[in-house]
């Protein structure tokens, strides 16, 4: 079995409310300026368009009450999903980004959400882990009314936390495909400094 794909798989990891969405943003549109082309997925979407069709949830924050074996099957569905469409699509030049969590909270615990069977499949190159401090999460959380996310921490302490060990669960995924993981900080203003970044990461691997 090969240790990756044609093309490069960048995964790109951060907790609810840390800016992860308008990282990627300006990451596509710096890459799409620097000519590199590229297909960017959000598992969570494929999860919940699985989920949604089986009438298992209403919405996407509902995919954490699922029971855990429930979650693990959607996660594979998804996971494979993503790369059989990629392959059919990407070639050796191309860069498949896929935006996820590397660690859940769900009414059983803490979940993976890049366990043995999922990262296997998507074979990254890299694992990004984007941080910034768990008092400016809270407050982006906070301001975000389109989702429900007050139950992933209720003081700075729980969330810093959670943020520590998602870190480690990065890094504990990483060790399945031999994969890179790199931390980039997005304080308050900084998402398109995070994104070429994480740009420059990628002109690396």
């Amino acid at each position: 079995m090969s240790m990756r794909h044609r093309f490069k798989v960048v995964i790109v990891t951060g907790v609810p409310g840390v800016g992860k969405t308008t990282v990627l943003q300006h990451l596509s549109r710096i890459l799409g300026e620097s000519g590199i082309s590229f297909t960017l997925v959000n598992l969570g979407d494929y999860m919940y368009e699985a989920a949604r069709r089986e009438g298992l949830v209403e919405n996407r924050d509902e995919l954490r009450r699922l029971n855990h074996r429930q979650q693990l099957e959607l996660q594979g569905l998804a996971a494979q999903i993503i790369i059989e469409q990629a392959s059919k699509t990407l070639s050796d030049q191309d860069l498949l980004i896929i935006d996820t969590h590397a660690l859940v909270k769900t009414t059983v615990g803490l979940w993976p959400g890049l366990p043995e069977h999922v990262v296997s499949v998507l074979k990254p190159d890299i694992i990004v882990v984007i941080e910034a401090s768990p008092e400016e999460v809270m407050a982006r959380q906070a301001s975000d009314t389109s989702r429900y996310r007050r139950d992933i921490a209720s003081s700075p302490k729980e969330l810093k936390d959670f943020m520590s060990m998602a870190r480690i669960a990065a890094l504990a995924s990483a060790t399945k495909t031999g994969s890179a993981v790199a931390v980039v900080w997005n304080p308050q203003g900084g998402a398109e400094e995070a994104a070429r970044r994480i740009a420059d990461i990628i002109r690396h691997i």
